[in-house]
């Protein structure tokens, strides 16, 4: 049996159920946390010197948490714990191992070769959202306190089965997290006493966030809702970021409007739990104090309730509602070996009714929004308009506000309009609030905003200004918004607003499958625009594309793209897009050059694009040519400029050549849309003659020689007939031709009364 570190102030002993054998684990810090899911609401795991982990919110008793011995993971010492999704990823003995609690299964995490003491993530609980699942799944892991020189940080986004090295850094590692809701990877960098943010992305990378004091490892908690709140706390202190860390401030101790401390620090208390939740924030000390405070746009303080009996060394801070605080102490059974858990549940705004408190009447009677707890998607070019209704109480004028808490990536801009009227004797105020982004409003400059091009998320939050802690239930309204593809999209091509479908075969008749032969000479299947050693018989796929649209070889073309948005008509798409047909034809060309569309850098074309073994050309990796921060130059301006729609005017030319094309579109334009818009279509191109076998100068020649013949011998024969010498030719075709009816007469024999003779002379 291998040698087990016993628990402070117990034995460690192997706990065996059936036939697998379980490890004790227990928490390496002297102080107890609480990590609650913050999805699954019942979900909580506590931390101390047993593990407990509860799926009924502690509600029945509960056996030490454990991990299977066959693990081997030594030393069953959990160092820290999050929730990824569906899993609980623990880090043992500095290995990190993921728990399904549903199968209940185990599983060691691979990819991590160096040994580790954290992990940290976030989650997003609207799971119909593809870019909020990728929030869930991302996981880092490190060792806290290395040299970031000689540190190995790994990433999973596989909800923490699977890392890979991040990045190698420099300076020294106090953490690193994912700020989802500020499109960054934020790094805590420790020097001196002092600590600041760093930041992966522009425009955050090109600076630090302010430095604060850090003279102690602080625990670093993570407000759930995507608003980029931290707290960070350790005994002695407590800071406060409400911007993923760009801004850490201290937070204050008051009494009614009066400010007793600056700072925690000053307050000479010893910090034993801290608790939040979106809104709130609670601190219990041993020194049988408990503090409260709103997580709202503009406060930073704690107000301290009476004293009370309530602190215990295993005791530890929940909220469970809004305004609800459970402090839990677990009790262990003489006779069982599961603990039962202790509960004293506070009614926060019941405290806040002590006068000596001094906490003041809300100024709001009600606050509410349909948008509140729900996901919206804005797309690029897109507005969304949200609305919500307060009543202030009689006598006031709360001043409403509104954040976003994502405005370097997005450049995410929110005005608010607010009209007033009065019903059932109560001014009500209705609050309007516009959400764009800036960069397609004007009003933004571009070195503000990081890559527009990437989709990422935001939480904007309604709150009142200077709210008094009495509002407790008085929420601010949140919602998230996902900047990014709108599923409902797609692009149509025109067929009936002057494209001209036509359909080519007979009406009412049964559409055959197969279109004429692709002739090698005319199509590459490795869409290179070589000729083929083979023809190709290509089946038209009628059911998907219908009958085709109808253009004339002579004539330049391109499509009328359309942007439909869930079976509604949008508008014209003017953005830059590209074509290819779909099976290797390459008997067309383009209107334009690259010099004559005016690029000044060589622009891309569907051969670079497969050189780079990405067969895919959109919107992530299209670079325009007229862009000034395109530095490939322009060495070839005479190939062909394959990019339709946007600034130019060019269009597609036909080759000589009647048949169908199979045509591939995709939108290029990195700001039009998220979405990868693209589709299929067919066109057919009629009025093309035959091509002549001879050159067509040598045709000219022979058909002026021939005209020009026929006119001379045309006023030569007449004048001939006339001489003696046109006598003797034209008595000689007289002969021949009365031999000629003989002949005739005698083979078919025909009576000599239906032989006309001829008058002229022997």
């Amino acid at each position: 049996m291998r040698d087990r570190v016993p628990l402070p102030g117990t034995e460690s002993q192997p706990l065996c159920i059936g036939s697998t054998v379980l490890d004790h684990l227990y928490f390496s810090s002297g102080k107890t946390h609480l990590i609650k899911h913050p999805c699954e609401k019942n979900l909580a795991l506590y931390l101390g010197r047993h593990i407990f982990l509860t799926k009924d919110n502690f509600e029945s008793s509960l056996i030490p948490f454990s991990i299977p011995t066959s693990m081997q993971v030594g030393t069953p010492e959990v160092t820290s714990a999050h929730f990824a999704g569906s899993v609980l990823l623990l880090v043992v003995n500095q290995k990190v191992y993921v728990y399904d609690y549903e199968a209940n299964l185990w599983t060691a995490s691979t990819g991590i070769e160096h040994p580790v003491s954290h992990v940290s993530g976030d989650n997003c609980c609207y799971s119909g959202n593809s870019f909020c699942m990728d929030i869930s799944n991302s996981v880092f892991a490190y060792l806290h306190g290395d040299q970031i020189s000689q540190a190995n940080i790994y990433f999973s986004n596989s909800r923490g089965y699977r890392f890979q090295k991040y990045a190698e850094l420099v300076g020294t590692l106090g953490g690193i997290f994912s700020f989802h809701s500020l499109s960054q990877v934020g790094l805590l960098l420790v020097d001196k006493q002092m600590a600041m943010f760093s930041y992966s992305d522009h425009p955050l990378n090109s600076s630090f966030g302010l430095p604060f004091d850090y003279d102690r490892a602080f625990d670093i908690l993570i407000a759930p809702g995507q608003k980029g709140i931290l707290i960070f706390w350790f005994e002695k202190n407590l800071l406060v970021s409400r911007n993923s860390g760009q801004l850490v401030e201290s937070v204050q101790v008051r009494e009614g409007h009066r400010i007793l401390y600056n700072s925690i620090l000053k307050a000479n208390i010893t910090i034993h739990s801290v608790a939040a939740n979106e809104n709130e924030l609670a601190v219990l000390t041993q020194e049988n104090n408990l503090y409260y405070g709103s997580l709202g746009i503009q406060s930073r303080s704690l107000i301290k309730f009476s004293d009370q009996n309530i602190w215990s060394q295993e005791a530890v801070l929940m909220f469970t509602d809004v305004g609800i605080l459970e402090i839990l102490t677990p009790l262990p059974d003489v006779i069982f070996p599961a603990f039962d858990f202790q509960k004293c549940l506070l009614n926060i705004q019941a405290l806040l009714m002590d006068p000596q408190l001094q906490a003041g009447i809300c100024k709001v009677e009600l606050l509410q929004g349909e948008f509140e707890n729900k996901m919206y998607t804005i797309d690029m070019n897109s507005q969304l308009e949200l609305t919500a209704l307060m009543i202030p109480r009689p006598g006031t004028l709360p001043v409403p506000l509104v954040m976003v808490s994502n405005p370097h990536s997005l450049g995410l801009q929110a005005v608010i309009y607010e009209d007033g009227y009065t019903y059932d004797g109560n001014t009500k105020h209705r609050l309007n609030i516009s959400l764009k982004q800036q960069h397609h409003w004007g009003r933004a400059n571009p070195n503000f905003t990081s890559s527009i091009k990437r989709p990422t998320i935001s939480t904007i939050t309604l709150d009142i200004a200077n709210k008094e802690i009495s509002c407790v239930d008085l929420k601010p309204l949140t919602a998230l918004i996902s900047v990014g593809c709108d599923l409902e999209k797609k692009i149509v091509i025109q067929k009936k607003r002057g494209g001209g479908c036509v359909d080519i075969w007979a009406p009412g008749g049964a559409h055959p499958c197969l279109c004429p032969v692709s002739h090698r000479e005319a199509y590459d299947p490795n869409f290179q625009g070589q000729q083929a050693k083979e023809d190709l018989k290509v089946y038209y796929p009628y059911e998907k594309l219908g009958c085709p649209l109808l253009a004339y070889y002579d004539i330049p073309w391109k499509p009328v793209v359309e942007l439909w948005r869930e079976g509604k008509f949008q508008e014209v798409v003017e953005a830059e897009y590209v074509l290819l047909e779909m099976n290797g034809l390459f008997t067309y060309t383009y209107s334009l050059t690259a010099g004559m569309a005016g690029c000044s850098a060589q622009p891309q074309n569907w051969t670079t694009i497969t050189d780079t073994a990405s067969f895919s050309w959109d919107r992530e990796n299209y670079m325009s040519c007229h862009d000034p921060d395109h530095h490939e130059p322009l060495r070839w301006p005479d190939v062909p400029y394959q990019i339709l729609g946007g600034p130019t005017e060019n269009k597609v030319v036909f080759d000589q050549r009647n048949g169908i094309y199979i045509f591939f579109i995709s939108i290029v334009d990195p700001h039009y849309s998220y979405c990868h818009l693209e589709t299929t279509f067919s066109v057919y191109v009629y009025g093309a003659f035959p091509l002549s076998i001879f050159p067509p100068e040598i045709t000219i020649v022979l058909l002026t020689v021939a005209t020009l013949l026929s006119v001379w011998l045309a006023y030569m024969i007449p004048q001939l007939l006339h001489t003696e010498q046109g006598h003797e030719v034209n008595s000689f075709w007289v002969r021949l031709y009365q031999r000629c009816r003989k002949s005739c007469a005698c083979l078919w024999g025909s009576s000599p009364r239906h032989v006309v003779r001829s008058s002229a002379s022997p």
